[in-house]
């Protein structure tokens, strides 16, 4: 009956076992032999395009896609051929698909034919008779069904599209309406407007109840009574709105499952032609109404949907729509009253199921499922590369899936799809599926005798499932493709396909359903970096037309707006070409001047309008090359002398201010004259030393307390030797500042004043208010000088941070930290040096007093070093001789070699880090930056963001106006020579919606093109 295309007729068919065997064995022969999966469907896509010239105009959509499309259709229909049922419900679901177009018995013909000839010439004797014959069937079968399909059911499918639209817009002009009627009522006077509004609003009412359905009549009448009651309405802008409205006033207000319904209608409708989605909507929806507790009468909802239809489209509303529309709700309430009741049932026997099972019991599934799923598909095996303890714990996410299903519907089918779009990236073909399913259930009916609990798991799976093949199949672009091969030339062909208005997001977002995923953080996760550089590079890349510029930068921080953080984490090596990406140079020099464009936009603020992280971000990846970069040079400097720097300024004056203080009261005042001071320089001395206590160290104390607490809340410590310690305490400032609190707070406690202060007007020189000279205070001044000394010091050292303002003194203040550590070798080996020799030389049976014990030794060798040690104390040495020679060997060790060493360690050192050391100084000024701008108002920030402009378009050249968020500077021609116009310029339509045209020198795919034309010559050469 299929040896001709039936288009009368669209039922379920059924092919013989042994024909269906050997067309779907060619089947698997015939992609086998195709190097991948996209190159089988380019063959078909060949062999449909080449077969009949005059249906070429029919291929409009890219070659890529289509022939990835011809691919999935015919795999799904030869894979679905097993099952009449299953096979009818993808014809017709591919068939909605192609309502658009004008499919006939001559052009199904066309296509059958080319599809035979193809096959047989690629696998010659093994594509057989019956092969043949059942894929004949199965080509008449689908052709004859898309005929039907649209014949019969293309108007109301469209009318139901039309509608639904139509009845989306029409709520926006529905409130324009309403509005205007309110202000007109509003002349008349508030009493006035409100008896008419309500008056309106119970006759729109009566008018919804007379053409809804029957059983609504009665209810919607008294409703209508009870609005005209009513003092407020709220008027309905949406449909949801204006169904939630008439089903209040048709007196369903308290059956809140129909909000359940609604939040899934708009999925319906946009799925009507889609079978398979149709279904599995009904399915998740019928999970949901399980948990409503309460009567649910489904021709209730027909009702008040029919009613809200009419009210939206009243002028295009017709009995046709009234049999789309019921047509539909038919089809629904069909697949709902076949599935209700039985979640109840099938959650308890499958939860039973479950708690029963024990450990060994888990282990069985867990072996068998694999078992049997590489027995029905061997070539699954090649996928299931992770360990078994991993493949046992995937088993286990599977069975609680399962159960899930049923006791959380709606959060399952988000994280379904989340994972069916990460099953992107796998590039897993979506026939294991069903296998997997099919062994899993195979499993499951070994292990147990109850056929409901059995039916629970193998419906709840076979959910899952579907939901993650759509899920794949919806988000496996070409793009994605691409990816998996980690070649720039595949990204590279897969995105001259797409739209210029939407290439950029064709590289950074798939969405399906509520979920989302990036393709190009997907290639960053999956090591593609190959594919990701070609990304960064397309995404930034200037193309224009005569209308239009178009520039990915926008749409890649808009997408990842953490993009800086994420490749300074996982792919450090991709923020070069994305910094060299936000510049433009004009390759006309004028003047000896090019005009040079960063667009730096999104790297100094973010979408809220504050700064940015990335220079934070920068800071924190510690590369000294990277943050010199020119794109991070000229923002993070804009930041700092247009703003930071005077905050900075604005804090370092008090430290200063504190230094200057106490250089007064303890380097200066004491010091102003001989003798006892006076009674003024007593006083002097103790203001002096109150703001050094009060001012600098309980500053200093509440600075520390507010930096202890934040890394004691955001749990920042370094472990030395297992002790913790906070993390500020390895910051240079932060930990000299806690040195310094310290060092202030010992001096407080051995303060000369403090313990005179009961003995100031004693019997003793220099007494009087406020003295430091009493007998009480004699013990504690060498002490307290000491700490005055260290505390001194690190005053100074502290204020090296000004060194900040000028990036040269501030590499070289960097630098000499760096090769710090090289000196403190030095002093390691010369301390080594000299309690070896100074032990030995003790044990020596001599008489000189310079070294007359261990502690002497060392002294008078340490002296040596340092060339202090005394001329005349030579003589002595020269009458001991073995003294002599261990002090001979001594200096040849350290002033030669040691010393010599040294100063190379401290070159080598050098040399290392020059290169860097402007790098180094900018990492220091990165994080300044940050701290400083927090501090700054938001008033300031906003002025600072105005006075970039950023908003402002920059030419390109004279008059040619073109992106805005840059900043432009003129640099001299000679500093980066620039041959080549960094804008792609194109030609011809400026539709958005076309593709960019083929680039001058792009690989066009020659041997590609010279494999179709072998083919075309061999299959010209077969019919003649």
């Amino acid at each position: 009956s299929l040896k001709e295309v039936q288009d009368k007729t669209f039922e379920e068919v059924r092919l013989p076992e042994d024909v269906l065997a050997e067309a779907q064995q060619a089947w698997s022969n015939f992609i086998n032999e195709a190097s991948s999966r996209d190159a089988a469907g380019e063959a078909i896509y060949a062999a449909l395009f080449d077969s009949a010239p005059s249906l070429q105009g029919l291929f409009k959509t890219p070659r890529s896609v289509m022939a990835i499309r011809f691919m999935n259709g015919l795999n799904s229909i030869i894979f679905a051929a097993s099952s009449p049922t299953a096979l009818k419900v993808q014809v017709e679901t591919l068939g909605f698909q192609h309502l658009d177009l004008e499919v006939t018995v001559p052009r199904v013909v066309i296509f059958r034919d080319a599809i035979i000839d193809l096959f047989d010439m690629e696998m010659g004797a093994r594509f057989t008779s019956k092969a043949k014959l059942g894929f004949s069937a199965l080509l008449n079968y689908v052709g004859g069904a898309y005929i039907y399909i649209r014949r019969e059911y293309a108007g109301r499918i469209k009318i139901i599209n039309s509608s639904w639209r139509t009845a989306n817009n029409k709520a926006a002009d529905f409130m324009d309406d309403v509005e205007a009627d309110h202000g007109e009522a509003g002349e008349a006077g508030e009493a006035g407007e409100q008896g008419t509004e309500m008056k309106e609003g119970a006759d729109a009412a009566k008018e919804v109840a007379e053409t809804s359905a029957q059983e609504g009549q009665k209810t919607e009448a008294r409703a209508s009574g009870e609005a005209k009651n009513s003092n407020n309405m709220k008027v309905p802008t949406t449909f949801n709105e204006m169904f939630m409205f008439n089903g209040a006033v048709m007196g369903f207000g308290s059956s809140t499952w129909m909000q359940l319904i609604l939040e899934q209608f708009e999925a319906i409708v946009l799925n009507v032609a889609n079978s398979y989605r149709l279904q599995e909507e009904c399915d998740v929806l019928s999970l949901v109404l399980a948990k409503y507790r309460g009567t649910i009468n489904l021709s209730e909802f027909k009702a008040v949907m029919l009613a809200s239809l009419r009210s939206l489209v009243p002028k295009d509303w017709d009995t046709n729509h009234e049999v789309a529309w019921g047509w539909l709700w038919e089809n629904v309430e069909r697949m709902l009253k076949n599935l209700m009741g039985k979640p109840q049932v099938q959650e308890k026997a499958l939860e039973r199921l479950i708690m029963s099972l024990t450990e060994d019991a888990v282990n069985y599934l867990r072996r068998e499922v694999y078992k049997r799923f590489f027995a029905l598909a061997p070539a699954g095996q090649d996928y299931f590369k992770q360990s078994t303890t991993r493949l046992y714990w995937i088993a286990d996410k599977i069975v609680e899936m399962t159960i899930e299903m049923y006791r959380e519907p709606k959060k399952m089918v988000e994280d379904i799809s989340a994972l069916g779009l990460r099953h992107v990236g796998y590039a897993i073909p979506t026939e294991f599926f069903a296998p997997f399913v099919s062994g899993a259930v195979e499993v499951v009916r070994t292990m147990t005798t109850d056929e409901t609990a059995e039916d629970a798991f193998r419906w709840s799976l076979t959910l899952v499932s579907k939901i993650l093949v759509r899920t794949i199949l919806e988000g496996s672009t070409i793009v994605m493709k691409a990816i998996n091969t980690n070649q720039e030339k595949a990204l590279v062909k897969a995105v001259s396909v797409a739209p210029r208005g939407k290439r950029a997001m064709e590289l950074l977002n798939i969405t399906v359903g509520t979920q989302s995923i990036s393709p190009f953080y997907w290639s960053i996760e999956s090591g593609s970096l190959n594919c990701a550089r070609a990304m960064i590079k397309d995404l930034l890349t200037i193309r224009a037309d005569r209308d239009n510029y178009y520039y990915g930068c926008d749409d890649l921080f808009g997408r990842h707006p953490e993009v800086i953080q994420r490749l300074c984490s996982d792919a450090a090596t991709l923020l070069w070409p994305l910094l060299d990406g936000l510049i433009w140079r004009s390759r006309v020099a004028v003047s000896g001047q090019r005009r040079v464009n960063y667009y730096v936009k999104h790297l100094i603020q973010n979408s809220e309008g504050t700064l940015n992280d990335a220079l934070e971000w920068l800071a924190q990846n510690k590369d000294p090359k990277l943050i010199s970069h020119p794109v991070v040079v000229l923002f993070s400097d804009l930041i700092w002398n247009q703003l930071a720097k005077y905050y900075f300024l604005l804090g370092r004056c008090y430290f200063f201010f504190t230094l200057l203080v106490f250089i007064a009261s303890q380097s200066i005042l004491s010091h102003l004259h001989e003798g006892y001071e006076s009674f003024e320089e007593h006083v002097a001395i103790f203001i002096c030393r109150c703001i050094i206590y009060l001012g600098s160290m309980c500053k200093l104390v509440f600075s520390q307390a507010k930096l202890l607490a934040l890394d004691l809340k955001e749990g920042k410590f370094v472990r030395i030797l297992g002790v913790p310690f906070p993390g500020y305490f390895f910051n240079f400032q932060d930990g000299g500042s806690l040195f310094l609190m310290i060092t202030l707070i010992l001096m407080a406690t051995q303060e000369p004043i403090f313990w005179c202060a009961q003995n100031q007007d004693g019997d003793f020189p220099g007494s009087g208010i406020f003295t430091t000279s009493c007998p009480e205070a004699k013990s504690h001044k060498d002490i307290y000088s000491v700490f005055s000394c260290i505390a001194m010091l690190t005053y100074w050292a502290l204020l090296t941070d000004l060194t900040i303002f000028s990036m040269r003194i501030s590499a070289f203040l960097l630098v000499c930290f760096r090769v710090i550590s090289e000196l403190g070798l030095f002093l390691l080996a010369l301390a080594f040096m000299i309690v070896a020799f100074s032990t030995s030389i003790s044990s020596l049976n001599h008489s000189l007093k310079d070294f007359a014990g261990i502690d002497k030794s060392a002294l008078s060798l340490f002296e040596m070093t340092l060339t202090m040690y005394p001329t005349s104390h030579f003589e002595a040495l020269q009458e001991e001789v073995w003294v002599l020679a261990a002090v001979a060997v001594f200096v040849i060790f350290v002033s030669i070699f040691l010393l010599n060493l040294l100063v190379a360690q401290l070159k080598q050192a050098y040399h290392g880090v020059f290169h860097d050391m402007q790098g180094y100084a900018r990492l220091n000024r990165a994080m300044v930056i940050v701290a400083m701008v927090e501090q700054a108002s938001q008033r300031r920030w906003e002025s600072f963001l105005g006075s970039l402009k950023l908003e402002e378009r920059l030419e390109f050249n004279e008059g040619d106006v073109g992106l805005a968020g840059g900043i432009q500077v003129m640099e001299p021609s000679n500093a980066n020579p620039t041959t080549v116009d960094a804008i792609r310029r194109f030609g011809g339509s400026t539709s958005p919606a076309m593709p960019w045209p083929e680039e001058d020198g792009v690989d066009a795919g020659d041997e590609d093109k010279f494999d179709r034309l072998e083919k075309l010559i061999v299959r010209a050469t077969k019919n003649m």
